[in-house]
């Protein structure tokens, strides 16, 4: 046993202090990747310093400059937000102000005050993520600062209180407010806007496809493995080669960068005759903060909320802030736009001739060959099939990015092969433009979905042609077949990008686990809330009814959880193993006539036994005061020690002259 003597009375002792940093570094970890390079790093050392300066002397750090220091952090947080209001800067500012508050803690109740803040930082990493994975995590680490709040509790024995059953303690706390958790995300009136949609929402870092290309700009998204969409179809999906997934048109190119330049908005949809092989489907889309509804193929309509263009683009009106449903119909036979307008075919064949000689030279060849159009759409793509390679790390591009990714580096990948073929079309004077959207996904049999990930974002073209309209070619598909085949996971295995085959397929799974949490929990609103509580007959509700309701279920759990927790009250054999060796003892005496009372304490009950029995044994005494000495003189007794009182209360026999 330990001989440490006690902390002083109202500080927190070495021990403590080191638990409680450790609790404020949880707390600050999951907010790193979104804090500043001037703040979070800076925090972790701020942290680290002061439980090194602590353990050689006990004393907080002067008002003089921790004032100083928080003004500094305020000002800080204003020149790079440019307010305190709002997600990013609300979080920015409260995980410096904890760390700082760290700098004055010396006493106990200043160090439960951190354990308290140390939570609510930790918790407000769920206004950013609220994956499944990412809220399991944040329940965990809610272990560290709870066992903090057990470590710094005052003991009976002179001994602290072990860490292992610290950490226990407040893993059992994390899963007793469970059912509180539960209750509050049912009945807690739903808003129609999220508690964080103030000013600085718009300024967090959006994912998805942007309205411009440019060699390299998709490398980001085609390494992103993250989940971009799930599509439901009605009946069967189209095969592999027909899911593209039409999002953005591009138009406009300056030599280095394409644009969907004037949308156009005032112009009607483009006419879609003979349409054939219809879907019917719904896409949840996970949130960017964009406005693109990614769609099968061509669109036919537009689904509330949206606004279908000319070129059969679906636009949300409202930024895509949380996970949305759109049901969507689309053709994958059709002709689109068999007419071609002058001002719209003046468009889809401008390209500027400052740049990529040698292209526009190619393109002038096989005009004066007399090529029509579809010979030229096969001889250009027959000359990507001939000799170029598909890969996520192409060499880089000069002013003449075209003319050197054809005629010198001759790799590249979906963007590099759209742009290319799209210019050398225009250059040959056939009408054409760029598509970017995303190509396959990962088919889900327990779902029964299909997965889109950021990673299959993907760039193709469309020419026009007489007769037939808009034509989509794919001049990726004729470098690498697998690409359009088998998803962009075939194409880029060589990368290994995607963590191995078996990691892989183990995440696509899972993703049906992330879709039922994304459906029950994070799109839980209420509407939903409504119609859950009305399949128990519980309708127009007010939020004041909820509230009471709220109420109501919170009395319950704590009527259940003090029942629980009295529960050693009642029977003989409650309690842990020590309690079951002392209830034996006194079982075996009550057998002879000595009351037994649940609120007798030992003292007391020893009395009883030697008023009663007149019992003068020096091996009953002994058990008493090895029971007290094990209950009430240490944090916890050790299982050997509770072993060996368990043995003696067997061997103890009751005198003869009292039997």
């Amino acid at each position: 046993m330990s001989t440490a003597m006690p902390p002083v009375q109202g500080r927190p002792d070495t021990r403590q202090f080191d638990l409680l940093c450790l609790s404020v570094a949880v707390a600050l970890a999951p907010h790193l990747e979104r804090l500043p390079l001037w703040l979070g790093p800076p925090l972790l050392v701020l942290v680290a310093l002061r439980a090194w300066l602590r353990r050689r002397a006990a004393f907080a750090v002067s008002s003089w400059l921790r004032v100083p220091l928080a003004g500094l952090l305020l000002l800080l947080v204003i020149v790079e937000y440019g307010n305190v209001f709002g997600r990013a800067p609300g979080a920015a500012l409260a995980c410096g102000l904890l760390a700082l508050k760290l700098l004055e803690t010396e006493s106990i109740r200043d160090a439960r005050v951190v354990v308290g803040f140390s939570a609510f930082v930790l918790m407000s990493a769920l206004l950013f993520n609220q994956a499944l994975t990412t809220t399991i995590l944040l329940c965990a680490a809610l272990t560290v600062p709870l066992a903090a709040l057990v470590v710094l509790q005052p003991t009976v024995a002179r001994q602290p209180r072990p860490l292992a059953t610290a950490f226990r303690i407040g893993g059992a706390l994390v899963l007793a407010g469970l059912p509180a958790a539960l209750a509050a995300f049912v009945l807690i009136p739903r808003l129609s806007t999220p508690l964080w949609g103030s000013p600085g929402w718009d300024e967090q870092a959006r994912i998805g496809l942007n309205d411009s290309m440019q060699p390299g700009s998709m490398t980001d998204l085609l390494v992103d493995d993250t989940p971009a969409m799930r599509v439901y179809f009605d009946g069967g999906p189209p095969a592999p080669a027909q899911q593209y997934f039409r999002t953005i048109v591009l138009w406009d190119f300056d030599g280095a960068t394409w644009t969907r330049g004037d949308t156009r908005a005032y112009l009607r949809p483009e006419p879609v005759e003979d349409a054939r092989l219809i879907h019917d489907y719904r896409v949840v889309i996970e949130p960017t903060r964009r406005h693109w509804v990614p769609a099968l193929d061509v669109p036919l309509e537009a689904p509330e909320q949206t606004r279908l263009g000319s070129d059969h683009t679906i636009t949300s009106y409202a930024p895509i802030a949380q996970p949305r449903e759109f049901a969507l119909r689309s053709a994958t036979r059709y002709r689109l736009a068999t007419e071609l307008a002058g001002a719209e075919r003046t468009r889809a064949l401008a390209y500027p001739a400052a740049f990529n000689p040698r292209t526009i030279a190619l393109a002038e060849q096989w005009r004066r060959e007399g090529l029509d159009e579809v010979a030229i759409v096969r001889t250009a793509l027959a000359l990507f099939n001939a000799g170029f390679t598909y890969t996520l790390a192409p060499p880089l591009l000069g002013r003449h990015s075209i003319d050197e990714f054809l005629f010198e580096t001759r790799a590249g990948y979906c963007e590099h092969f759209s742009s290319a073929f799209v210019f050398l079309m225009r250059a040959s004077g056939i009408p054409a433009r760029v598509v970017t959207g995303y190509q396959g996904g990962w088919w889900n049999p327990i779902g029964d979905y299909l997965l889109v990930r950021h990673s299959d974002a993907h760039a193709w073209a469309e020419v026009w042609q007489t007769g037939r309209g808009w034509v989509r070619v794919d001049p990726t598909a004729a470098v690498s077949p697998q690409r359009v085949e088998q998803g962009a996971s075939a194409a880029n295995r060589g990368g290994d990008w995607f963590g191995g085959e078996f990691l892989r397929d183990l995440r696509n799974q899972f993703d049906s686990v992330n879709r039922l949490w994304t459906s029950a929990v994070i799109q839980f609103n209420a509407l939903r809330q409504s119609q859950m509580l009305g399949r128990f007959g519980i309708r127009d509700l007010t939020p004041e009814h909820l509230l009471a309701l709220l109420t109501g279920a919170i009395v319950v759990l704590l009527v259940v959880a003090t029942v629980w927790a009295l529960r050693g009250t009642r029977g003989p054999r409650r309690g842990d193993r020590l309690d079951v060796a002392w209830d034996r003892l006194r079982r075996r005496l009550a057998r002879h006539g000595v009351a037994v009372s649940p609120q007798q304490g030992p003292l007391d009950f020893a009395a009883s036994v030697r008023q009663r029995l007149a019992l003068r044994d020096a091996a009953f005494d002994a058990l008493v005061d090895r029971y007290v000495a094990l209950r009430y003189g240490a944090a916890e007794p050790t299982a050997e020690q509770v072993r060996a009182f368990g043995r003696e209360v067997r061997k103890f026999r009751v005198p003869s002259a009292v039997q």
